[in-house]
């Protein structure tokens, strides 16, 4: 096992020990592209969730999945043509643009994230957010594709595994007592 593969196995189990149990799933894949969803319900509404989402990124967003590391520095702008930016000084990247928003109900983003967006491949990535009896169900979508000279049914698990510690980043922010939540 690589050192890298070695790295991204401590932090999910992390993750996965602080954070409230979500659900992963590849829902189909092939060479071209796949589909990815992963689910988690937080003590809080959605309201607080979206708000923790687009006011908070910089806060959970797992900094071992950026661009800069720890210099980086993460935003979402929640409207039609905003940015999901990282910005760390003069170096900068656009993760992903927003398509569509409705606050505490849904953030579409479009493009590809981290080495998919070298590969010249996109995608639609949707936080959804539902009210459930004890708090809020975040389920995160992502639909990839495009054409690539690499077999794609090899990322999606990959892909699938960063999300599920991206969406336990926000799960474990607001699981946690604060005043932001």
């Amino acid at each position: 096992m690589s050192r890298t593969t070695r790295a991204s196995a401590l932090i999910v189990a992390i993750v996965t020990l602080q954070a409230p149990a979500t659900t992963a799933k590849v829902l189909d894949s092939s060479s071209a592209g796949f589909t990815i969803e992963n689910e988690v319900t937080v003590p809080v509404d959605p309201q607080a969730a979206w708000k923790a989402l687009v006011e908070h990124v910089d806060e959970w967003w797992p900094k071992d999945h950026s661009w800069f590391g720890k210099d980086g520095k993460f935003s979402i702008e929640p409207r039609a043509g905003g940015c999901f930016c990282e910005i760390a000084g003069p170096r900068q990247v656009q993760h992903m643009t927003v398509s569509f928003s409705d606050p505490g109900v849904l953030l579409r983003m479009l493009g590809g994230l981290g080495p998919l967006q070298g590969m010249g491949l996109n995608g639609a990535l949707d936080w959804r957010f539902a009210a459930v009896e004890d708090g809020t169900r975040i389920t995160l979508r992502y639909v990839a594709g495009g054409y690539t000279t690499q077999d794609l049914t090899q990322f999606a698990p990959i892909v699938d595994q960063v999300q599920g510690v991206q969406l336990g980043g926000l799960a474990s922010y607001l699981s946690r007592p604060g005043p932001s939540r």
